[in-house]
């Protein structure tokens, strides 16, 4: 019978890659609390129309991208491409929004049909961050310092570069999409075949071609920012002297746009050149139309979102992971004789109460004192507990450093301390 394996794109994670996922997912969350955000959860299955009225239905995604099914009754469901819909349709549906401000966050598994490749998956997962009732460029200019903090907590911060624009207020946007067009169908012939299909559906997105005969046609093209209305000039040059005045560097990019059709104002990446072609670790940017356009009341809204696996990419190729995190036992206990064997587990616990903090992995399944240091040592502790009848009698246990071959005679009420000193002076 043949083996069922995992559906392509859609990839396990396996014990010693979590670890790693974990370190992320602990750091931001960690600099997420610090700011005050909380976590909201939402389901990975919504109707198809909350994706169709939020990103679009002429959109890649929707049209070619999104999982789509029919419940059996009838109803149309998708798997969630993206996150910021969802969590909207959350927060509204709630009650979270209507006089309020939100400062949010959710992490989970999003889904896309597209062609797997390195850091790009079917499955993929992505931590996102919402904000809501909040209209000045303080709260843009607050995401923007939370990632950067984050990067810098994580190691990577010069190793990734912030991308930022304005794409004006939906009216100002309108009157330059249609300028682009204009200028765009008299070089029509000029643009490659992605690019013509998007000049019919989202035009925008022509300014993120990477057809070298398409940016050339670009370079002579209206700019966004001779149609910019005053109030978004005003906003962006108020968040670029507020990352000024907190020394965070960044690149005005005037061809950054985003793919979706609910942005507008500040949009924003984080970039890296130690990812190849895949060089997006984080994006995001300003939506204050999504709220309503979902039936709600017109509430400015801001967030963004990164990619879970191409960070850890990241950091693995940095080789920015402590070492610690890919060590998930600190100490291993070992047992022979009669006595040794029954008194090892009440040990093991006896450890975990006095400690608090030490990883501690008792052996089970018998076998041989050498084949228990063999998976002492496999196991990755720093410390391996020896217990046999006569540590038992004399209530001491042999305790040996695997890293520095010492090994020393310690009381059992002496243990945790002794091993917690140890651990936190190395």
């Amino acid at each position: 019978m043949a083996r069922i394996k995992a559906i392509r794109g859609m990839n396990d994670i396996l014990p010693e890659q979590t670890a790693v996922w974990q370190y992320l997912e602990g750091t931001v969350k960690s600099v997420l609390d610090s700011y005050g955000y909380q976590q909201i959860r939402m389901p990975i299955v919504e109707q198809t129309d909350l994706f169709k009225r939020t990103i679009g239905e002429v959109t890649d995604i929707v049209e070619k991208e999104m999982y789509t099914f029919e419940d059996r009754n009838g109803e149309s469901l998708t798997l969630r491409p993206e996150g910021t819909a969802g969590c909207v349709r959350a927060a509204e549906e709630h009650g979270l929004l209507y006089n309020q401000t939100q400062r949010l966050w959710y992490t989970g598994p999003m889904f896309r049909y597209e062609r797997p490749q390195k850091g790009r998956y079917r499955q993929f997962h992505q931590i996102g961050v919402e904000t809501f009732g909040m209209t000045g460029p303080d709260i843009d200019a607050e995401l923007i310092l939370l990632s950067a903090r984050l990067w810098k907590q994580l190691g990577i911060l010069d190793s990734v570069e912030l991308q930022i624009n304005t794409l004006a207020s939906n009216e100002a946007r309108a009157d330059y999409k249609s300028a682009l067009v204009d200028y765009l169908k008299t070089h029509i012939d000029s643009l490659d075949e992605e690019s013509k299909r998007r000049l019919e559906t989202n035009p925008l997105r022509v300014l993120d071609s990477k057809d070298a005969g398409t940016q050339s046609v670009l370079s002579d093209a209206p700019s966004l920012m001779d149609h910019i209305d005053d109030e978004s000039k005003q906003h962006f040059d108020e968040l670029l002297a507020r990352l000024d005045s907190a020394g965070i560097s960044y690149v005005v990019n005037p061809k950054l746009v985003r793919g979706l059709d609910y942005y507008c104002k500040t949009v924003f990446e984080w970039v890296t050149s130690s990812l190849g072609a895949q060089g997006t670790v984080c994006a995001g940017g300003r939506y204050d139309g999504l709220v309503e356009q979902l039936g709600g009341r017109s509430t400015p809204a801001v967030g963004f979102a990164m990619g879970v696996e191409r960070l850890v990419l990241l950091l693995e190729t940095l080789d920015a992971i402590p070492k610690q995190v890919s060590q998930t036992v600190d100490v291993y206990v070992t047992s022979m004789g009669e006595a040794g064997n029954q008194a090892a587990m009440g040990l093991a616990e006896q450890l975990r109460n006095d400690s608090g903090s030490l990883r501690v992995q008792l052996h089970c399944g018998g076998g041989s004192f050498k084949s228990q240091m063999k998976k002492a040592d496999k196991s990755g502790a720093q410390f391996v507990i020896i217990l046999g009848d006569q540590e038992v009698e004399t209530k001491t246990a042999a305790v040996k450093d695997l890293t520095e071959g010492d090994q020393e005679s310690v009381p059992f009420s002496e243990l945790a301390n002794y091993l917690d000193g140890k651990l936190t002076d190395k």
